[in-house]
């Protein structure tokens, strides 16, 4: 029986090596359900911040506007086969950190949740296919009457990932007592915030700098060799 203990993760870049939702859309353009055009804005898009033209978060920000653009008139078995396909070839390219992480997790009965801005259909094959989280959050795309998706956005958590996870406490009735929160952005910083030890991991320049101030510790991982950094 589980306690009522609570670690918190991203995903994207924290217990992914890669970004969900870019996968997500590169799968949607094999299948032909988006334009090949799309491929080349989401490749531009990927080198601008590889190679230091952009921050990460304007890389993550392309990504949810070319979704949305592209999204618009589909329908949601689409995205489920491709998040399907997705999965099952890259379920296993994730961190080592977090992956000792989640069993240490697991093995003393935490509550284990995972706030994404990925969409809810990759982020919930994710977790059944790989992770076995207690809950995750994901962005919800607005569909219509026909059953087809209008581009707009019913739930993006991580507009605050904070609050998310604060009403998860509150219906769970948990404790933030011996919390954990990892994530690598600025957008993890609100719910890194209100747990006890929160995890800066490989964590962006933003995120570097919050962390710092506030002594939260920094993990990073390079190949297969962890380095704690503060």
């Amino acid at each position: 029986m589980k306690n009522n203990k609570i670690a918190i993760f991203d995903i994207d870049g924290t217990i992914f090596r890669k970004n969900l939702h870019f996968e997500l859309i590169d799968e949607l353009v094999w299948m032909k359900v988006f334009p090949a055009a799309v491929r080349k804005k989401l490749i531009d898009f990927y080198a601008d911040w590889l190679e230091h033209q952009g921050t990460y978060e304007a890389y993550r920000t392309a990504l949810v506007n070319l979704y949305a653009e592209y999204i618009q008139g589909k329908k949601k078995e689409d995205v489920e086969e491709a998040s399907r396909k997705v999965v099952s070839f890259h379920k296993n390219r994730t961190y080592i950190f977090a992956e000792e992480l989640i069993k240490k997790f697991k093995s003393a009965d935490y509550h284990i949740i995972a706030v994404s801005g990925s969409p809810i259909e990759i982020v919930e094959e994710f977790n059944r296919a790989h992770l076995g989280f207690d809950k995750v959050f994901g962005s919800v795309y607005e569909m219509d009457g026909s059953g087809a998706y209008t581009g707009g956005a019913d739930f993006e958590p991580t507009k605050n990932k904070g609050q998310v996870v604060r009403q998860y406490i509150y219906e769970n009735k948990l404790t933030l007592g011996n919390s954990y929160g990892i994530g690598d952005t600025e957008s993890d910083a609100s719910f890194l915030k209100i747990v006890e030890n929160p995890i800066a991991f490989n964590p962006n320049q933003n995120l570097k700098k919050i962390a710092e101030e506030n002594s939260w510790k920094i993990v990073v991982e390079k190949k297969d060799v962890i380095y704690n950094i503060i």
